[in-house]
């Protein structure tokens, strides 16, 4: 058995589900592989963590897809190893449409227009809207759902757990728990999404970021074995690293052992001109021991050393530690911001993982077939009408009242400009009778999302960089109300239509069901 990986085939344009390819030999046979289509990526619902559900995602993932895509293309090793799938009577891939893949089998005739990384983003907006002939735009499907859903589903987990930490410093510490390789991606999506650092080195790298972390408990447990005991352990750190010391105090007994250690390596570090930067607490009630531990090091002369907080956190466990620390502090006769003002959170399987809420369902539909130049609408018919996909070739606005917040993102055929109309007319998608409108005096801005990023096989516009994507991501949850920004039972926020679309999407749904009666 061949149990090398060959990750070029693996990893490159063969990175999709066996039935897009499959159909895609169907539309070459029907002749229908060059007609030009809209596919619209979207997500139907915020994460749903059990206890408690998400009210906004945050997007992600974008720069890795297009990275993809400019190299992903059908090789000879990879047309070889089609030619050799059998179906039950021959052959399942034919020679005519292989050799049409070998020239053809790139992206490069495919438009993608999008919404950028770090914004907020609401469920059935299109996120990524892919435009060129069918088999390609097929043949993309899978591989764009892969780069896009993990990534948006992290970069909203991450938001939330920094809300939860009220500004303080956030570290991601999954990649030993998270996805292989797909670490990267949920590395970069946590940076994007809320995360300062991560302790991911190759990653950290690329991004022009400094790796973060400490030591493990391993390293105190050699010197225990060695006879040289825990404070040993801490004076070789502290001698190897006396600027950035940072010492792991719960190996043994954190308050009778690990904080009286660190104080005294700490005690030598300043005696000879250094500054510790703090101690980390991985295990038991970290609420109390970080009120003790803080205690302890004002106490000795430590007043401004971190303490990093990490074993199983996320949004919740952290919004209990502050409170728990609120309480303890009153008992102890201190300031609780003299404790929350140093805690640094290590955030590690909860984050990486989204625990709670796994996956994303992103999806990604026909809406619209080009007949004679002109967009004609598609539609996919489903018995929960909440899964009926808007139709057509369509444009995505984000509509501001008049407090400059952020109240609709509203979806418009692509030949409306909602910034021309007055009153503005917002229609529930699902609802009739649900509307509203909103006079010129009530909008302070109308902003449209979407972009145009891939063209002719190229990068059509300037990546942001990470610093300018986090801070697109926080203007854009500064201007969400804090109603659905709250952590719990957050308010809904308003996707609607414009009446003509909805008008489309009733026209093509009545269609369809006079159709299948006849």
């Amino acid at each position: 058995m061949n149990t090398t990986i060959d990750r070029q085939t693996a990893e490159g344009i063969l990175f999709t589900d066996q039935y897009q390819l499959t159909m895609a030999q169907l539309y070459f046979h029907m002749g229908l592989h060059e007609r030009v289509v809209q596919f619209d990526h979207f997500f139907r619902t915020y994460p749903d963590y059990g206890a408690h559900k998400a009210g906004y995602c945050i997007n992600a993932g974008l720069a890795s897809l297009l990275g993809w895509m400019q190299t992903a293309q059908f090789r000879e090793e990879d047309i070889a190893y089609l030619r050799g799938q059998k179906g039950r009577n021959g052959r399942l891939f034919h020679d005519d449409f292989l050799d049409w893949l070998q020239k053809n089998g790139s992206f490069d005739s495919l438009t993608l227009n999008a919404i950028p990384e770090g914004r907020v983003v609401h469920p059935n907006v299109p996120l990524t809207v892919v435009q060129g002939p069918l088999a390609m735009a097929q043949i993309l499907e899978t591989s764009l759902l892969n780069h896009l859903n993990y990534p948006t589903l992290i970069a909203t987990k991450a938001a939330r757990i920094n809300q939860a930490g009220q500004g303080q410093t956030v570290l991601e510490f999954g990649m030993r728990r998270g996805p292989e390789r797909g670490v990267n991606a949920g590395a970069r999506a946590a940076l994007i999404g809320g995360a300062d650092f991560t302790s991911n080195t190759g990653l950290s790298h690329t991004l022009g970021l400094p790796p973060q972390g400490t030591h493990a408990h391993s390293m105190v447990q050699l010197f225990m074995a060695l006879g040289d005991g825990e404070l040993g352990a801490f004076r070789a750190y502290a001698d190897l690293y006396p600027d950035d010391c940072l010492l792991l105090v719960d190996t043994i007994n954190t308050l009778e052992s690990g904080i009286p250690n660190a104080i005294k390596v700490f005690e030598e570090l300043r005696r000879k001109g250094h500054d510790p930067i703090g101690i980390r607490l991985d295990s038991g009630d970290l609420a109390h021991l970080a009120v003790r531990s803080a205690k302890m090091l004002n106490d000795a002369g430590f007043p401004n050393t971190n303490i990093v907080l990490s074993n199983q956190l996320d949004e919740m466990t952290m919004l209990q530690i502050l409170s728990q620390i609120r309480e303890e502090c009153i008992y102890q006769e201190m300031e609780a911001s003299e404790v929350i003002g140093r805690l640094i959170y290590g955030v590690g399987t909860r984050l990486i993982t989204s625990a709670g809420s796994a996956a994303l369902d992103g999806v990604y539909k026909l809406v619209a077939v080009q007949e004679d130049g002109a967009w004609q609408p598609a539609i996919k018919i489903s018995e929960t009408p909440a899964k009926t996909p808007n139709p057509g070739h369509k444009q995505v606005w984000r509509v501001y009242d008049a407090r400059q917040q952020a109240t609709a993102d509203l979806l418009s055929r692509s030949d409306e400009d909602p910034r021309q109309m007055d009153p503005l007319e917002l229609q529930h998608p699902l609802e009739a009778s649900t509307n509203r409108q909103l006079a010129a005096d009530q909008v302070s801005e109308i902003e449209p999302l979407l972009q145009t990023v891939w063209q002719e096989g190229k990068l059509a516009f300037e990546p942001p960089s990470l610093e300018q994507i986090r801070s697109q991501r926080q203007k854009d949850l500064d201007q969400l109300d804090v109603g659905v920004r709250r952590l719990l039972n957050p308010h809904i926020y308003h996707v609607s239509l414009t009446p003509a679309l909805w008008q489309l999407k009733q026209e093509l749904i009545a269609a369809f069901k006079e159709e299948k009666t006849t």
